[in-house]
């Protein structure tokens, strides 16, 4: 199994038919997550002992899925190993991880996660695009500045606005302006 690459890889996790941007950590091969007390995932985590990560290019599904939650029918469930979990179905490649908290604080958990299935759906060359990782990061930030409205963060979100604005494409732009209706809390159904 070999899809994610060293470092923290930026995928799209689905528990029991929730998604959630969230990044897994991979250092010398040893997996893990770090996940806030409180959110769906972290719940879902701790519950069932499973997670999938969903590998997809989408920038406005990355905003989407760190604000609201999305339809049933966007969810597959597929069985590994006599459980069945939850991906998203437009992937281009999923993994399942067998998930155990290994460490946990009044504010987050830390997640051992081992590889169970790995599948390649469809698999599309995706060249670097400033614009669409500017919009992950400032998805990242803005999760946080919504909850404490820290200023720092603020500047944290236009530096990315504007590399997303000058280096992305239409999505990368439909991807902002949701990003934007989320933090001034008027996002469209």
């Amino acid at each position: 199994m070999g899809l994610l690459a060293e470092g923290i890889n930026e995928v799209i996790a689905t528990t029991d038919c929730n998604a959630a941007p969230m990044g897994i950590i991979n250092r010398s091969g040893s997996l893990h997550m770090v996940l806030f007390r409180g959110s769906h995932t972290a719940r879902n985590i701790a519950r069932d002992r499973w997670v999938v990560a969903n590998f997809v290019f989408d920038p406005v599904l990355y905003v989407r899925t760190a604000f609201d939650d999305l339809p049933r029918e966007a969810f597959v469930r597929e069985e590994v190993d006599g459980l069945v979990v939850s991906r998203l179905r437009d992937v281009e490649a999923w993994t399942a991880f067998a998930a155990d908290v290994e460490r946990s604080s009044d504010e987050a958990i830390i997640v051992r996660l081992i590889p169970v299935k790995e599948e390649v759906l469809g698999l599309r060359l995706h060249p670097v695009n400033r614009g669409f990782y500017s919009i992950v990061d400032a998805t990242v930030h803005a999760t946080r500045y919504v909850r404490n409205r820290d200023p720092w963060l603020g500047q944290l979100i236009e530096h990315h606005a504007g590399l997303a604005r000058k280096c992305g494409g239409p999505r990368e732009w439909e991807a902002l302006e949701l990003l934007e209706q989320y933090m001034s809390g008027r996002a469209a159904e």
